[in-house]
């Protein structure tokens, strides 16, 4: 297959414990992929987008990613 082929992906839920770098967030009906992970007191996490943004996810937020999913 060439460089255009699908990869899978799926919908999953995250919070400050389970985002990962790599992580599609919808914001704003827009994707922003998570670049790097700072870790905040009492649980929270800072998200810096690769398009320079930032977001703060509390211990408590949850908000929907696209995950690529891994080959067996």
């Amino acid at each position: 297959m060439g460089p255009w082929r699908r990869v899978p992906v799926s919908s999953i839920e995250i919070t400050a414990a389970t985002v990962r770098r790599g992580d599609d967030i919808q914001l704003g009906g827009q994707a922003c992929r998570v670049g790097d992970l700072i870790q905040l007191p009492q649980g929270a996490k800072q998200l810096l987008f690769e398009s320079g943004e930032l977001l703060t996810m509390h211990a408590r937020t949850r908000l929907v990613a696209m995950r690529m999913l891994r080959r067996r």
